[in-house]
Formats: structure tokens, sequence, C-alpha cells
């Protein structure tokens, strides 16, 4: 046995209609969060990601040629002190790595 109650159904449909209308209101709210989130880290002037990443590989790159052309000069400069060297007899200055070290670990 079934009963027709118009106030029930009514109070079902409104109450339908309510969690709709909540739904909506929250995705509307989450668009509008999000939207302002952007808005402020753009703002705030972040780097993306893929910039970030793309400028740490060039940094390794120029890092390792660094060394290689270093490594040239050493060795440059040790072929030429040894004629200089036995042309007038003084030496030259030698440079330390450690600082280059040093400088890598503060990146």
């Amino acid at each position: 046995m079934q009963t027709d109650n118009r106030l029930l159904d009514g109070m079902a449909r409104f109450f339908t209609n309510a969690a709709g209308a909540a739904q909506a209101f929250k995705a509307e709210m989450e668009t509008m969060m999000k939207a302002r989130f952007e808005r402020l880290i753009a703002d705030l002037d972040f780097v993306p990601r893929e910039e970030f990443d793309a400028v740490r590989a060039m940094a390794a790159k120029a890092r390792t040629e660094n060394d290689k052309l270093a490594t040239r000069v050493a060795e440059l400069e040790k072929k030429l002190g040894s004629t200089r060297k036995s042309a007038s007899g003084a030496k030259t200055p030698r440079k330390t790595r450690g600082s280059a070290k040093r400088a890598r670990r503060k990146l």
C-alpha cells in the first residue's frame, strides 16, 4: 500500500534540487580558487619546472665543458711552463681546483 503525500514529494524535490545546486556551487568555488591560486603564483614570479630543469641541464653541461677546458689549459700551461722554465728559470703560478669545487657545491 503506497500513499501519495504531496508534502513529502515536494520536500524530496526541494532537497534534490538543493543538492544539485550545492554541487554546482562547489564546482564553481573550486574553479574560482584554482584561478586565484594560479594568478597568485604567476604574480610571485615562480619559475616553471620545465624552465628550471632546462637551465639546470645547461649549467651541468657548461660545468663539464668548463672542467674539460680547465684541464686542457692546465696541460697547455704545463707544456708552456716547461719550455719557459728551461728558457727563463721562472716558475708559473699553479691554480687550485678547490675554489671551483666549492662554487659547484653552492649550486
